[in-house]
């Protein structure tokens, strides 16, 4: 009888589910399932891909089915980044089988296959790997046989390069594979298969540059994190620098001390439209070395980045959100730019917020992390007031420059999308051979299309919006399902063929501009001209090297980009985002517009902006108008405390949503007594609000309601929500969700 101790693994499978399950190794697999690579395992009816997380020692209660196939030859995480990758599951209250495939470049990850037994074909492997022909001369032992003219040309090429890609012979000679082939079977050359990886950079050159000479302010910003990175120990800061303070120049000389200590550098920024910029000044500074990650990458390009990372070929890496998974080793400091965006929280799936999780990353290995922005988060700035954060301040733009001046231009009664007062400064700029942005967050030709009989709007069937006129498109959009129309289309309602024009987008924009400065040169940047691969990159390249006169965009242009031509700011409808049903609405009118009013006179020539608006008495309007990001915090910070809001609170959302209307509204007023029952029973210091329909009450199809938990103590809220899961009643039909930290519940 064997003696045969079966090995037994921990499995987290990528499904919404709160355990992990075990499974036997058969022999011929045992020194290959080892922690951190994946097995393909037999899950129900389907064949899954699961991750392992590490042996199990006590004997199962049950027989276990066995794993199909260890589908990786190395370990795809470390036990510190496990260790992370637990943190973020226990604290957003999500499976970690699925935190695990967030982190993971999605190159990597096998399709789930549909299985019925045992004789399916199982699959392995990811995303292919990018390999290429690298020809090396051979010195001959005897006189080279004659050759053809073309085929000694190639040879010569060859033995002067030393090792070259068929693809640069194929580049200087054309076809040239019988001639390799000749050469090959002389015994001159030989062909080796070589891993290449794909670059995301482009073929372009990057002029070097040096440090530049620093500010006082900024100096001693410096001075403070050289000092934090030479103790290796955590250390949180919040760098609040006007726009303009030269934050950029003091992130890239703490990471060449990093870089100088042997750690590594971990950059955030919100939006990939930032990158391109930022990406180049690391380049000129640091040269090679430097990894992206972001959504713009094709799935190879992101699994080659992955690697070069975790093969420890890239010290810096620079990218959106999901970068925060980057499997980056011996990280001495993490910076998160622009810390106040939105974009920095995931909207579904697992709800991170990557700007929280630096700190949480930070700790755990020891680094500085540095949060940088001209308008901080209101939690943030309260959390300096009480010495978490350690405060540096950059109260002025580099080179003594002043701040732009503001005007506001009164809107009411003015039947145009552009004020009187916007058109002759633009002329006045453009004379002098200057660069403007105009700012419109909301893109399109109009905001809606509204019969012109019984004055019904063109609607979205499959969400609680109106659609957007597309001229250009010649259609009328969903923003939020992309269901589409031919435009301007017929009244449902009526069925009048009149469909009026109402409200103003970036398009519309675009086209009114076109009429009243025709010697402009004009660009528009919002999601409708950017989606093809590296059109930020070539669109922000035009306004840097002076071939554009104009940029309209919406928000990704209203933050972190350096135009020293641009002199003139005009902000059209100023006052849109206050509307906003969210109780940080003043605070992002407040970032929008100081961010985009800082994008004026950021070189030699002193900058001016024009504030459109109906609603100029605002505090969050006239607050960024003068500058005054301290006036704004200490309003903004008694309204969140007279209603209880974060930094007084913390929150969490509970979300259901279903095809049918009346079975979410029951389930959503079923949880809540079910809430209210378990707070009452634990004696939790628990506010519980709702259940109320979803600002956005039907997207995509689906009902959605909404209930608000706030708590003036995480534990409270984290003690009823894990309450609520062990007893809460299973609805097939009924989506759930948690989103911890909620930051748009739209």
């Amino acid at each position: 009888m064997s003696n045969h101790v079966p090995h037994i693994i921990e499995v987290a499978i990528p499904l919404h589910l709160d355990r992990t399950f075990h499974y036997r190794v058969p022999r011929e697999m045992e020194g290959q399932a080892l922690a951190g690579r994946r097995a393909f395992v037999p899950f129900g009816r389907r064949r899954l891909t699961g991750y392992i997380l590490g042996n199990v020692t006590e004997p199962p209660p049950h027989e276990l089915k066995e794993i199909f196939e260890v589908l990786d030859p190395e370990p795809l995480w470390t036990d510190s980044e496990l260790e992370f990758f637990r943190w973020v599951a226990y604290y957003y209250l999500h499976p970690l089988g699925e935190v695990l495939k967030t982190a993971l470049p999605a190159g990597i990850n096998i399709q789930d296959r549909k299985g019925s037994g045992q004789d399916d074909p199982t699959v392995s492997g990811g995303k292919a790997i990018k390999t290429e022909i690298v020809y090396r001369a051979v010195a001959p032992c005897e006189p080279a046989p004659h050759l053809g003219a073309k085929a000694a040309d190639i040879l010569g090429v060859i033995r002067e390069a030393g090792d070259i890609p068929a693809a640069e012979l194929r580049r200087r000679f054309g076809t040239c594979s019988p001639q390799l082939k000749r050469l090959a079977e002389l015994g001159l050359v030989t062909g080796e298969t070589r891993e290449v990886y794909r670059n995301p950079f482009g073929d372009d050159a990057v002029k070097r540059d040096t440090p530049r000479v620093l500010s006082p302010h900024q100096q001693a910003a410096l001075d403070a994190l050289c000092a934090a990175l030479d103790r290796h120990a955590f250390a949180p800061f919040l760098l609040h620098g006007v726009t303009g303070s030269g934050k950029t120049e003091v992130y890239l000389q703490a990471i060449d001390q990093a870089l100088g200590q042997d750690n590594n550098a971990l950059v955030l920024v919100p939006e990939i439209s930032l990158t391109p910029q930022l990406v180049q000044r690391f380049r000129a500074r640091f040269g090679h070395g430097i990894a992206i990650l972001h959504s713009g990458l094709s799935d190879g390009e992101r699994y080659d980045e992955w690697r070069r990372i975790r093969r420890g070929q890239a010290r810096i890496v620079i990218g959106a959100r999901s970068a925060i998974f980057a499997p980056l080793a011996r990280i001495g400091i993490i910076i998160v730019d622009e810390e106040h965006e939105a974009s920095f929280k995931q909207a579904d799936g697992l709800r991170y917020n990557a700007r929280d999780l630096a700190l949480v990353r930070g700790r755990m290995e020891r680094a500085v992390v540095l949060l940088g922005s001209a308008t901080p988060l209101v939690t943030s700035r309260y959390a300096a007031e009480h010495g978490k954060l350690a405060l540096l301040t950059l109260p002025e733009r580099v080179e003594h420059r002043p701040m732009p001046t503001v005007e506001l231009a009164p809107m009411k009664g003015v039947a145009t999308a552009i004020s009187p007062l916007l058109v002759p400064a633009l002329e006045a700029t453009l004379a002098a051979g200057e660069q403007a942005i105009i700012f419109l967050n909301r893109r399109g030709f109009a905001t809606y299309l509204v019969c012109a009989e019984c004055g019904a709007p063109l609607a979205c069937p499959n969400c609680s919006v109106s659609l957007t006129y597309h001229r250009q498109r010649g259609q009328s959009v969903c923003h939020y399902c992309d269901y589409a129309i031919p435009a301007p289309g017929i009244c449902p309602a009526c069925g009048c063929q009149e469909l009026k024009e109402l409200g103003a987008g970036t398009e519309r924009l675009e086209h009114d501009l076109r009429e009243l400065v025709p010697q402009a040169r004009i660009l528009r940047m919002d999601s409708d001209t950017t989606g093809g691969k590296g059109s930020h990159g070539r669109l922000l390249a035009r306004m840097s090297d002076g071939s554009a006169d104009i940029l309209v965009g919406t928000q990704m242009i209203a933050k972190g980009h350096d135009f020293p031509g641009v002199t003139l700011v005009g902000v059209v409808n100023a006052e849109a985002s206050l509307g906003m049903p969210d109780f940080r609405a003043a605070e992002r009118t407040f970032q929008l517009l100081s961010q985009v009013i800082g994008r004026a006179g950021r070189g030699d020539a002193p900058g001016r902006v024009v504030v459109q608006t109906l609603n100029s008495d605002h505090y969050a309007i006239q607050n960024a108008v003068r500058h005054d990001s301290d006036a704004f915090y200490r309003q903004e910070l008694e309204f969140r405390r007279e209603v209880g809001y974060p930094p007084f609170s913390f929150l969490a959302c509970l979300g259901f949503s279903g095809t049918t209307e009346r079975p979410v509204e029951e389930h959503a007023e079923t949880i809540a007594r079910l809430l209210t029952q378990l707070k009452r029973e634990k004696g939790l210091r628990v506010e519980i609000l709702g259940p109320a329909p979803a600002p956005l009450y039907r997207l995509r199809g689906r009902f959605r309601r909404q209930i608000l938990l706030k708590s003036p103590t995480r534990n409270d809220l984290r003690r009823l929500i894990a309450a609520w899961q062990q007893n809460r009643p299973a609805v097939s039909t009924i989506r759930e969700y948690v989103d911890i930290d909620p930051v748009d519940m739209m």
